[in-house]
């Protein structure tokens, strides 16, 4: 695959040069900002260029790992997709073109968001790859509509594309429309509701997780799905939700006993004033790279 990478300090990390070259990275993270069915407040075209601005200032040494999580496998940065021209459709299948690419080059993707709608055609990628597929969504909303604002391609309606290609394991949901509530018995989903999970032990509901993934897992995280204490910076903020280290410790658990083959980040809406919701972002991409790439 042909491919323009982002040169230090502007790629993530700022990492240098040895270690941020696409031939010798495993990770490669894939900036989209994407913003063409959002609802409420606009801004996630934007979440990109913030979380990479955020990963510079981090500190890269993992003191969970006890090593620098760049050092061992490498992260590259793609110049930033163009998604504001054409149709959408050309978007999602540039978006599925070249995560396949980067897939069958043997990479770690990390698309950033942009909005949730990115996730279907991603996923679609991934599954021609891996057929035994199961996503696994952190996120406040079910997003399991069949049509939004008569657009089957909207951002409330992904997961409903999704679970059209494969099964999904959706943690954190706190929020869903009626339409929503009548489907989900019919389709190939499982949710773990914040309710029952914010205040309960990790061992009452984290293996019933992992019982429920296939070998192989595809990663979305939408932002809101952390309680807005944590994440403000979302287009729609939902009280109620998941703290760091439920999300990091649900992460490290399905790393270590299944192939998370690639993820995304989504739904950060940056405010000015807000560097917390960015920072978030950023080292939880790192510490997600550090589970999946790093292991002993």
């Amino acid at each position: 695959m042909k491919t323009y990478t982002l040169a230090p300090p502007d790629n993530f990390g700022a990492l240098p040069g040895g270690y941020s070259r696409y031939e010798s990275s495993r990770a490669v993270i894939f900036p989209v900002p994407l913003e063409r069915t959002t609802t409420y407040m606009a801004g996630t075209r934007n979440g990109p260029a913030a979380i990479i601005a955020a990963s510079r200032n981090m500190e890269l040494y993992d003191e969970e790992l006890a090593c620098e999580t760049f050092l061992k496998c490498g992260i590259a940065t793609l110049h930033p997709m163009d998604t504001q021209e054409g149709p959408l459709e050309k978007v999602f299948a540039e978006l599925h073109t070249t995560e396949l690419n980067l897939l069958n080059d043997g990479k770690f993707p990390v698309v950033l968001g942009g909005e949730h709608s990115l996730t279907a055609p991603l996923v679609s990628a991934a599954a021609r790859k891996f057929p035994d597929l199961t996503v696994l969504q952190i996120d406040a909303h079910a997003d399991l509509r069949d049509c939004y604002q008569d657009n089957r391609s909207s951002h409330a309606s992904v997961m409903r594309r999704v679970v059209e290609i494969c099964p999904a394991i959706q943690v954190g949901i706190r929020s869903l429309s009626v339409e929503e509530a009548a489907a989900i018995p019919k389709l190939p989903t499982k949710i773990y509701w914040a309710r029952d999970i914010v205040h309960a032990p990790l061992n009452t509901w984290l293996p019933l997780v992992l019982a429920d993934l296939s070998a192989n897992v595809y990663l979305t995280v939408d932002l809101d799905g952390f309680d807005p204490a944590y994440v403000p910076a979302t287009g729609t903020p939902e009280p109620g939700g998941l703290d760091w280290y439920q999300v990091t410790s649900l992460i490290r658990e399905v790393a270590a006993m299944k192939n998370i083959v690639a993820m995304d980040v989504v739904e950060l809406l940056p405010q000015p004033g807000d560097h917390a919701s960015d920072f978030l972002a950023a080292k939880l991409i790192y510490k997600t790279l550090g589970y999946v790439l790093c292991r002993a």
